[in-house]
Formats: structure tokens, C-alpha cells, sequence
């Protein structure tokens, strides 16, 4: 294998950046990239307009293309935390989260505090709780996300299981070496279509599951 030189975004002009991207698949595979370089790649153009992407962990991650069923929940699940959260909070839909320098996932839903001019200039980096719609990507919700998720202390992730139709709530985020990530919750709670369950920020807005599986 050629020689690799890892670079760091102060090292590359953006023609630089653009072919590091599009021809040298070993630093790609090598390197992680920043939140800074991955938004001067959608800048350059080298993520395709309409592209859904994430950056998890320095890796660039495409993400699947969105059912019905999948868009429903989505909208079901807003709909439901925004009467349960009420003023105060705002219900981000696959919107980017600021993680940490290497890390920009955009979660299905997200709650996040204050107003949505509060996050004009910036994006969160912490939400109250984040929700991930999940069928073919159940496994990496549960792994990668997760753990991704417990690593920024997020207190409160949902996922809206569409195979087995329930919910499962994770909860209590701790070090986890043997995770993606190094961290995952200590607490697995599965609720079913019978159940309601309230988030931790909204104790007394109790939210049915059967209300937000499509």
C-alpha cells in the first residue's frame, strides 16, 4: 500500500480537500473527518445537493432512503413530544446535532431546549431527547447510535421499533468499552402498543405507543 499522510482541516486548501475525498480512498479509510471539513465538503459540492448523509465518528455515513412508514412515525412521534414537552422546547425533525468535533448525526427527532432561534448560528450539541425511527437500521440504532448517543450523555434515547412494532427506551448512559463508541445506557425499557411511557425531561407527559407507530 502507498504512503498515507493524515491531514488535518488547517492543512488543506479546498482543492485539496475535494480530491482527498474524491480519489485517495486510503486516507478515507484511514482518517477521521471533522465537523469542519464535512461541512467545507457540502460547501465544494463533493456531498451530492439532496445527499443524505451523516458524520459519525469521523466516518461519513450515507444515510437510507425514508419509507412511508418511516415519515409517518417521524411526524407522529414530533407531534406527540411537542404536546408532552409543551412551551419552552423545541422538536427538531432530522435536523444536525453538534456531538463533539467529529460527530454531526441528524436523528430522526430530537427535543431539544429554548427556541428555534436560540439555534440560528449554531447546532445543538445536547438534547433532552433523541428519537430514531428504525427498520432496516434497527442494528445500527441499537449499536452505533447508541452508543454514539450515550457518549454525549444523552440521558434519553428512543427507538420507535417498526419491525417489532414497540418502543424501546434507553436510558442511563455509562462507560462501555466494548461498545462502538465507548459507551451505551444501562437501562433497556420495551414498551408495547398498550403502554405509555413519559419522557425524563417531561415527567408528566405521558405519551401512548400506540400514537406513534404509524
Amino acid at each position: 500500500m502507498s504512503e498515507v499522510t493524515v491531514l488535518s482541516a488547517t492543512d488543506l486548501t479546498d482543492s485539496e480537500l475535494k480530491y482527498t475525498f474524491e480519489q485517495n480512498e486510503d486516507i478515507q479509510r484511514l482518517r477521521r473527518w471533522t465537523r469542519k471539513e464535512y461541512m467545507k465538503m457540502a460547501e465544494l459540492g463533493v456531498l451530492a445537493i439532496g445527499e443524505r448523509t451523516e458524520l459519525i465518528e469521523g466516518e461519513i455515513i450515507q444515510m437510507s432512503p425514508q419509507n412511508s412508514p418511516h415519515t409517518t412515525a417521524a411526524i407522529l412521534v414530533a407531534e406527540a413530544l411537542r404536546t408532552a414537552f409543551g412551551q419552552g422546547y423545541v422538536i427538531r425533525i432530522q435536523a444536525p446535532m453538534a456531538l463533539s468535533e467529529i460527530s454531526e448525526p441528524e436523528p430522526d427527532v430530537a427535543v431539544v431546549a429554548g427556541t428555534p432561534r436560540d439555534y440560528r448560528d449554531a447546532h445543538p450539541t445536547t438534547a433532552l431527547l433523541i428519537v430514531e425511527i428504525s427498520d432496516t437500521t434497527l442494528t445500527y440504532d441499537r449499536s452505533q447510535k447508541a452508543s454514539l448517543y450515550a457518549k454525549a450523555g444523552i440521558e434519553d434515547y428512543w427507538i420507535i421499533n417498526l419491525v417489532h412494532q414497540r418502543l424501546e427506551v434507553y436510558r442511563n448512559p455509562l462507560l462501555m468499552p466494548e461498545q462502538p463508541s465507548g459507551y451505551g445506557y444501562k437501562h433497556l425499557a420495551l414498551y408495547m402498543t398498550t403502554d405509555s411511557v413519559a419522557p425524563l425531561a417531561a415527567p408528566q407527559g405521558f405519551v401512548k405507543v400506540v400514537d406513534i407507530l404509524p
